[in-house]
């Protein structure tokens, strides 16, 4: 039930970054954004993990998955950040949130079991997200959105390795290292280059929104991190629901519209949370 428990309170704040971010997205270039929600995240990040110690299992095994979340994590951001720019929330989170497919995919190749029918539900609520992905029915897809495809595409790989990477760094090293990691990497990576360089812009209006994405997106990855410690490749599809949530709300407050296959694609979603939700139980 943990698994299921971390994994929608990551998706609740993950849908609440994905929102304040395509919204900062659109005052700021998204390098000084992800600088930002970096510099935010590490400054929460930081004290917990010193309060917390550090772990006797930190080695070199555990430091290349904290290398390999905190890479994932950027990259991703960056990448989402970009699609954001020019896409709608409806289509760019629901296609970067198949991340949580591809980290149970890494999963159950690598040995973690299921409870019987938990594959096929997992299946289900994949095929949910990738309906939800699909903009204006059967309309050709244009240019500009097969742009934002890409980069949303290429932002769920590089999270699906995050978010697995995360995974094993929570069991080996607890909680507080494991959101640490992407902030660490963000900071050192993107905030001081361009601190140095001085190409670091920010706007008054864009500071509500870099401060609520970089709290949520480390709220996010704690809750997934107490997911993932009691069954992984559950706690990161369900995740993956922040797209359902962030598609719901930016129709309600962006006025975007979802065509029905984006609705059939949500309701396969929260369909098969249900069933998923009891299964586990």
């Amino acid at each position: 039930m943990l698994a299921i428990l971390g994994g929608l309170g990551a998706a609740l704040a993950w849908a609440t970054t994905t929102l304040a971010a395509s919204r900062a997205s659109r005052l700021i270039d998204i390098r000084s954004l992800l600088a930002s929600v970096m510099l935010v995240g590490l400054l929460v990040a930081a004290p917990a993990a010193v309060i917390a110690g550090v772990p006797p299992a930190l080695d070199a095994h555990s430091l290349a998955w904290m290398a390999v979340s905190g890479a994932g994590n950027v990259v991703g951001l960056l990448f989402t950040y970009a699609a954001l720019q020019i896409g709608k929330v409806g289509l760019v989170a629901p296609i970067t949130s198949t991340e949580g497919a591809v980290a149970a995919v890494i999963a159950v190749v690598l040995g973690e079991q299921l409870a019987p029918g938990s594959g096929v539900t997992l299946a289900a609520i994949a095929v949910g997200v990738s309906l939800a992905a699909v903009s204006r029915g059967g309309e050709e897809v244009r240019r500009s959105d097969l742009r934002v495809i890409v980069l949303a595409a290429g932002a769920a790989l590089s999270f699906g390795f995050g978010l697995y990477a995360t995974g094993r760094v929570g069991e080996d090293l607890g909680i507080a290292w494991a959101v640490l990691p992407p902030r660490v990497v963000g900071v050192v990576a993107i905030a001081i280059p361009l601190a140095l360089t001085r190409r670091w812009r920010m706007r008054r209006t864009a500071v509500p929104y870099v401060v609520v994405a970089g709290l949520c997106e480390v709220l996010g990855f704690a809750s997934y991190a107490v997911g993932a410690r009691h069954g992984l490749a559950v706690s990161a599809v369900l995740a993956s629901q922040f797209a359902a949530i962030a598609a719901v709300v930016g129709y309600f407050a962006f006025h975007e519209r979802l065509a029905p296959i984006q609705v059939a694609g949500i309701v396969m979603i929260v369909a098969g949370v249900s069933v998923l939700s009891a299964l586990q139980a």
